[in-house]
């Protein structure tokens, strides 16, 4: 009877509980899944920390390199306005302002030496006459010069010419020689008796090409007129400085320039008469000088 009861018991029903066949398998895996959450908890927490870490490290470089940016840019500029000024201050000094002038001289000199070209044109027959007869009168022409004053050295030939003359149907008629001296004299006052005597003895195939003078000396002119050129370029730049607020420093620089006049009359192939003795004025030569000057500039005291 007792076992009956026994046996007809439920599970569950307040008696002492029959354990389930199932049981040990679930216990198990509760176990394993405290085991994993526990092992993942510890796996969360280490990349947190490791994030971390590595923000922080990233926070504390970005802070140095500002610092260090920072201390390099201060370093570099200047402080405050008084370091501005003493730097531009020494930019100045280290290239000095200057100013560029420019003065001219002049001065007349009387000419002490003429050039002039003569010539002698003949024509003959043949080519052989023209241009012997042509030697005789070329040497006609150098003694009488000779004569009057002028160095042998001084005479130069400076054209020879030998040329056929035709007729309108290009038939040659005659032969043409033409020989031409370049003559310089410094006894210029026999220079009009010296070409006249020269006409005289060569006859009306005589030509005068043109007649230039100058002076054979001109250092002393020169001398002048630099004078006068570095004192106008002296007075043009104190001038303007002053404008300016500033004096003169030392000179950096000096360009010379010359410039000789010549008075020159031309007689382009003319004869030249027989008579008396030429009157030839060799008036005055001028003779010009420029110089360019660059100064300093200081500031006045």
């Amino acid at each position: 009877m007792n076992e009956d009861r026994d046996n007809d018991r439920q599970p569950g029903s307040g008696g002492p509980a029959q354990e389930s066949p199932n049981a040990g398998l679930q216990a198990t895996v509760a176990d394993a899944n405290v085991a994993t959450s526990r092992k993942l908890g510890h796996s969360f927490t280490a990349r947190a920390l490791g994030v971390v870490g590595v923000t922080a490290l990233v926070v504390v470089g970005s802070i140095l390199g500002a610092a260090a940016l920072s201390g390099a840019s201060s370093s570099a500029r200047p402080t405050n306005l008084k370091t501005v000024l003493t730097a531009s201050h020494d930019a100045s000094t280290t290239s000095p302002a200057t100013i560029t002038v420019t003065g001219t001289g002049e001065v007349e000199g009387t000419p002490d030496t003429a050039i002039f070209d003569i010539g002698v044109t003949t024509t003959a027959r043949t080519a052989v006459e023209a241009l012997g007869q042509n030697n005789t009168q070329v040497a006609t022409l150098e003694q009488s010069l000779e004569q009057n004053g002028v160095l042998l050295k001084n005479m130069q030939t400076s054209s020879l010419n030998l040329s056929a003359n035709t007729n309108s149907k290009g038939k040659v008629k005659n032969f043409t020689a033409d020989d031409e001296l370049t003559v310089t004299m410094t006894n210029l006052a026999n220079l009009g008796a010296a070409i006249d005597a020269a006409v005289t003895a060569t006859g009306n195939g005589v030509t005068l090409d043109g007649i230039s003078f100058s002076i054979s000396n001109q250092s002393a002119l020169l001398a002048a007129a630099r004078a006068q050129a570095m004192q106008a370029a002296h007075t043009e730049a104190t001038q303007v400085a002053a404008g300016g607020g500033l004096v003169l420093g030392p000179i950096v620089s000096i360009t010379d320039q010359e410039n000789a006049g010549q008075y020159v009359y031309y007689n382009q192939s003319a004869p030249v008469a027989s008579g008396a003795a030429v009157p030839v004025q060799p008036g005055q030569q001028q003779i010009s000088v420029q110089v360019t000057v660059v100064y300093q500039l200081v500031a006045s005291s």
